[in-house]
């Protein structure tokens, strides 16, 4: 079996657990006014499910980002502050 044709037969879970995380201890992604967020679409959407509530707060845990950027389609700058990590922080995917 040939390397290309492996790749597509991994799952995504297999694919995302050859990736590598170097979580900078500055936060890239913060909610800044919960008010008015599609909440059930920032928990729902997320592919690492990194959005949750704790009672009536939106919780997001940075570390499990991959830098997609559903948040900051589904939000507004005034709401979810989002940018990349450091320069050689955050997520480091590996294809083979």
């Amino acid at each position: 079996m040939s390397q290309q044709s492996r790749l597509k037969q991994l799952k995504l879970e297999e694919l995302l657990q050859r990736d590598v995380w170097d979580v900078d201890e500055d936060r890239h992604i913060e909610v800044l006014n919960q008010e008015g967020l599609p909440i059930k679409a920032l928990i729902i959407l997320c592919p690492m499910g990194c959005y949750s509530m704790a009672g009536d707060k939106l919780l997001m845990s940075y570390e499990g980002c991959v830098e997609c950027g559903t948040c900051r389609v589904l939000s507004s700058p005034d709401k979810i502050r989002w940018s990349y990590p450091r320069s050689g922080r955050g997520i480091q995917y590996r294809y083979t």
